[in-house]
C-alpha cells in the first residue's frame, strides 16, 4: 500500500512524499479499512512545518481524520462487518489503508456523500463546541466570528442559523461576501481599521457576548472591542501567524473574558457521554445533508506536493481532500 511520510520537518511540499509498504497483519481484534477521502487541515500543514503545538514523532505520516471502508476483519470482530462505511480515528490517515482495532473505527451512515463524511471530526465538531461550550447563547443573540470563509467558519454559519443565532462574519476579500450570505449568514464585514465600528452598526446596537477568533494579530482586538460587557472571546487559531495585543482596559472596565479550544484538548478531557452526544449531532446532521462544507480540489496520495501546495494558498475556496484509492 501507499502511504505519505515525512522523515523531517520543513515545508510540507518540500519534506513529505509517498512511499509504499507492506499491509500491516490483521491481529486479533482489529479491522482494515481502505481510506476514501481524509482532508488537509492548516493543523497539518502547521505541525509538518513544526509550527504547531504538538510535534509529530518522525518518520510521521500525517492526517487527522476520514473515511474508509472496512474490507478485512479478524474472526472475533462483531461490532463491523466487511463493506461498512467507518470514520477513522487515531490519525496518520493519509495513506490507502488503515489496521488497528476494531473498535477505533466509528460505522457511519450508508448511502451520504463520503467526501462530506471525510470531514466530520475536526472542523464541524470544533463549530460546534465553539457555539455551545463558552456562552450560554439563546435565540436572537448576535455572535461574531473571524476566518468566516474557513471551513470552521462555513460550519458555524449553519449551526448558528439552524438555532436562531445571529452571526456577524469577518473575512479579508470582498469577493467571499456573497458566499457567506449564501450560506446564511446574516452580515458579513470585510476587515478594516474601522471593524469595531462596523461590529457595533451591523447589530443597531444589540449587545455581542461571544466573539471567535482564528485569525489574532491585529484582527484579535477589534473583535474585543466589539463585545459588549463582560463578553467572552474564544480563540482557537492564528491565521496571520502574528501575535495579537490585549487592551487591559478591556479586562478592566469591560470585563472581557479571554478563552482558548484545542479540540486535541478536549478530546482529553471531555467525557463519553460529552464526545457521543457531539458526535451523535454531527453525524446526523453531515449525513443528512444539512451540514456541508465547500470543497475546492482533491488530489491523489501521488500529488501530495501539488495537494498540500493548494491547501496553504490564501483565497482558497473550499477544502482540498486526498482520495487515496484512486
Amino acid at each position: 500500500m501507499k502511504y505519505t511520510v515525512h522523515k523531517k520537518i520543513g515545508n510540507p511540499a518540500d519534506v513529505l512524499h509517498v512511499e509504499e509498504k507492506e499491509s500491516a497483519p490483521l491481529k486479533a481484534g482489529e479491522a482494515r479499512v481502505a481510506v476514501l477521502a481524509t482532508p488537509i487541515h492548516p493543523s497539518n500543514l502547521l505541525q509538518t512545518s513544526g509550527q504547531y503545538g504538538v510535534m509529530p514523532t518522525l518518520p510521521a505520516t500525517p492526517g487527522s481524520e476520514g473515511v474508509g471502508r472496512v474490507t478485512k476483519i479478524a474472526s472475533d470482530v462483531e461490532n463491523l462487518k466487511v463493506g461498512q462505511t467507518v470514520m477513522l480515528a487515531g490519525g496518520s490517515t493519509w495513506q490507502q489503508e488503515l489496521t488497528g482495532p476494531a473498535a477505533g473505527f466509528i460505522p457511519l451512515p450508508e448511502g451520504a456523500d463520503i467526501q462530506q463524511l471525510s470531514m466530520l471530526t475536526v472542523n464541524p465538531l470544533t463549530a460546534l463546541l465553539l457555539l455551545k461550550n463558552f456562552v450560554d447563547l439563546q435565540e436572537g443573540d448576535w455572535i461574531v466570528q473571524s476566518a468566516a470563509n474557513s471551513a470552521v467558519g462555513g460550519y458555524l454559519i449553519q449551526l448558528a442559523k439552524q438555532r436562531g443565532i445571529k452571526t456577524i462574519n469577518i473575512v479579508r476579500r470582498e469577493k467571499a461576501v456573497q458566499g457567506l450570505i449564501d450560506l446564511g449568514a446574516d452580515r458579513v464585514l470585510v476587515d478594516g481599521p474601522d471593524l469595531a465600528e462596523q461590529i457595533k452598526s451591523a447589530t443597531d446596537g444589540a449587545p455581542i457576548a461571544l466573539a471567535i477568533d482564528a485569525v489574532g494579530g491585529e484582527t484579535f482586538p477589534k473583535l474585543v472591542d466589539a463585545l459588549s460587557y463582560s463578553g467572552t472571546i474564544v480563540c482557537y487559531g492564528a491565521l496571520s501567524m502574528e501575535q495579537p495585543t490585549l487592551s487591559s482596559i478591556a479586562i478592566i472596565f469591560n470585563d472581557v473574558t479571554v478563552r482558548g479550544f484545542w479540540l486535541s484538548k478536549w478530546f482529553e478531557t471531555a467525557t463519553a457521554a460529552d464526545k457521543q452526544g457531539a458526535f451523535g449531532e454531527i453525524i446526523g446532521l453531515v449525513a443528512s445533508g444539512a451540514l456541508k462544507a465547500k470543497i475546492s480540489a482533491t488530489f491523489t496520495l501521488d500529488q501530495i506536493e501539488a495537494a498540500v501546495t493548494a491547501a496553504a494558498e490564501s483565497g482558497r475556496d473550499g477544502k482540498v481532500l486526498l482520495i487515496p484509492n484512486t
